[in-house]
């Protein structure tokens, strides 16, 4: 029996988009510049400091709009001017790569537009699922991407992080549909088997190909068209 899906939900970063090499090759060695040190661009770096801005009784931690995520980075980069022994300029240094927006500058893979096109041709309803701050609809925004979704479901105005269904179900809300009637693409395991443990047809991607290979691993985003192109959608 043909099963009908109704709508397709994307993670942002390493599905839809990628970041700009460009400006971390920018913010790492000005860093380095500043401080005479090589700078660690580690998530477990990041969120060393993430966690201490989140813990610290700010106003703008956790952050629910736009302000509050640039006040919210700039203490960020405080924190890692002090870890680094930068002293000089701080402040006129924190604004300039907060300015920068390095976290905002985003690029989409080369089949993403294709295959976003190729569901809305189809009628199908699209959305965003990330764990990111407020600035998500902006990102896609800024790469040209918004136009193609009419939800934008980020982890920063839920209160929850993938894969808590929590995240899922508020996606789910926003567009009026069922996880069994939607399509979930994401390149972290816990992620999407989180989706599809509440009923998603949910996909890893795996643009690497390190992960084992499944029936619900994909190579890149044209594959899921290939799903739906089999009859099952």
């Amino acid at each position: 029996m043909r099963k009908k899906y109704k709508a397709v939900f994307f993670d942002r970063d390493g599905t839809l988009v990628r970041g700009d090499r460009e400006w971390n090759l920018f913010r790492d060695r000005s860093l380095e510049e500043w401080s005479g040190k090589k700078f660690d661009s580690s998530y477990d770096y990041f969120m060393k400091f993430f966690d201490k801005v989140s813990q610290g009784g700010f106003p703008f931690a956790p952050y629910k709009t736009l302000e509050d995520e640039l006040a919210f980075f700039r203490q960020w980069y405080l924190y890692v001017f002090e870890d680094m022994g930068i002293t000089e300029k701080t402040a006129e240094r924190a604004d300039l790569l907060v300015d920068r927006l390095w976290y905002l500058k985003k690029h989409p893979y080369a089949e993403t537009v294709e295959v976003l096109e190729y569901f809305r041709t189809k009628g199908y309803k699209m959305g965003v699922i990330s764990d990111c701050p407020p600035s998500l609809e902006l990102t896609l925004e800024n790469c040209g991407l918004h136009q193609y979704f009419t939800s934008f479901t980020a982890s920063s105005l839920v209160g929850a992080m993938k894969p808590d269904p929590a995240i899922f179900y508020a996606a789910l809300e926003a567009q009026g549909v069922a996880a069994e009637e939607s399509i979930y693409v994401d390149d972290y395991p816990p992620e999407a088997e989180g989706a599809r443990q509440l009923g998603f047809a949910s996909f890893l991607l795996d643009r690497e190909g390190v992960q084992p290979e499944s029936e619900w691993t994909i190579y890149n985003l044209r594959q899921l068209v290939a799903f739906v192109e089999r009859g099952w959608a």
